[in-house]
């Protein structure tokens, strides 16, 4: 862009350095789309245009254009940054049903800033899912959550079945059905702490809920529909792992902040929105942009000052910013994932002609591996492996 290309378009073979897994590949193949004098809007306004184009007519027609939930929403009503929407189960706050409750757990959550109770509705639970399934649903959430999810499930007699049953009157019980719209043979799963912490482990359970209860044959998901969704307003940096006093880019560090937020940058830099943007599908994260930051300035400050990077190993880009460049921004689009939900195939390793191993291997090539020396010579490459990993490697796969 700095060089006067005002756009260009790839079909781009990308390596990362990542684990195989049924959504992903060490080796994939991406559209990369990246433009001068563009904004957010305009980006998604070609990337629905180039979907609805391609899309095939057997698959329904694609209806422009797509909603859009801010990062924010989606954490608090559905748990994750990429919801699937073809079914609720929304994330419910009932923090007000259990305020004047003498439950201990519960009252030291709600007693702590922020502490908050939420709760999804698994519909028709107490008939699909068996004691098992709630356990398994324990200690999915674990990671994310210190105390376990509570549950109550909904009789046919209008009673309730839940060790906080005892605790609650008649008008709580009947505020907390009402708040999660629940109904007989219903469950409610309730989790208590820090807002975010519980949101993402109501949005696990409440994924794993649907495949369960699938699973047992009740459906909830049209296989045949496709739910476009743009997530937006990502916060511009995150709490460093390991040391939360210190920022990191939560996309990456070239980034632009929201117009809104740009006096913030200087002040409470946590608190600015980034203009990044995400596409989901179906709960899948299909593609990925920004907008940059185009000046050169704002470029070092959240280089140096923010983020506390060493900008001479940046020195040639913020030398290019200062010597003029446009306002940019782009989005790739993941294809082989794309084409593993067009098609309804569980990996994506079903769309690709020569898939990685689990390890990243090459069947057909039978790469990486080992170069005879006699063979490296004529491109004068020699590889000298160091001699403690020389012994302790046999697979360098």
């Amino acid at each position: 862009m700095v060089g006067g290309l005002d756009r260009y378009f790839q079909v781009a073979r990308c390596f990362r350095d990542e684990g195989s897994k049924p959504d992903r590949q060490p080796e994939f193949t991406q559209i990369d789309i990246e433009m001068s004098f563009v904004d957010q809007a305009g980006v998604q306004a070609l990337t629905e245009g180039l979907l609805q184009y391609s899309w095939p007519e057997e698959k329904g027609p694609v209806t422009v254009p797509f909603p859009s939930m801010s990062y924010d929403e989606a954490v608090a009503i559905f748990g994750t940054d990429k919801p699937d929407t073809r079914f609720g189960m929304k994330i419910q706050d009932v923090s007000h049903v259990f305020r004047n409750v003498e439950v201990g757990f519960l009252q030291k959550f709600l007693s702590e800033p922020q502490g908050t109770v939420r709760a999804i509705c698994i519909p028709q639970g107490a008939k699909y899912l068996q004691n098992k399934d709630l356990d398994s649903l324990n200690e999915l959430t674990e990671s994310q959550f210190d105390q376990g999810l509570s549950h109550l499930i909904l009789r046919s007699d209008g009673s309730m079945k839940s060790r906080l049953s005892k605790f609650l009157n008649e008008e709580q019980k009947l505020g907390l059905v009402r708040a999660v719209q629940a109904d007989v043979d219903d469950v409610v799963l309730l989790a208590a702490g820090k807002p975010q912490k519980v949101c993402f482990a109501l949005g696990k359970a409440r994924l794993e809920s649907a495949n369960l209860l699938e699973a047992r044959g009740l459906s909830l998901r049209d296989p045949s529909a496709f739910h476009f969704l743009w997530v937006v307003d990502f916060p511009l940096f995150l709490p460093k792992e390991g040391n939360p006093k210190e920022l990191e880019s939560a996309h990456h560090p070239f980034t632009a902040p929201n117009a809104s937020d740009k006096h913030l940058l200087y002040t409470e830099p946590a608190k600015v929105r980034g203009q990044h943007y995400d596409l989901v599908l179906n709960g899948n994260e299909i593609g990925g942009g920004s907008i940059r930051i185009h000046d050169a300035e704002q470029q070092q400050f959240i280089l140096e000052t923010v983020l506390k990077e060493n900008t001479e190993l940046l020195s040639h880009l913020l030398e290019a910013l200062a010597c003029g460049a446009p306002p940019h921004g782009g989005i790739a689009l993941g294809l082989d994932r794309l084409m593993s939900l067009l098609v309804g195939a569980p990996s994506i390793r079903d769309v690709i002609a020569f898939p990685k191993s689990l390890r990243g291997r090459d069947l057909m090539s039978n790469s990486p591996n080992y170069v005879a020396s006699e063979e490296l010579e004529p491109y004068h490459i020699q590889v000298a492996w160091p001699l403690t990993q020389a012994r302790e490697s046999t697979d360098f796969s």
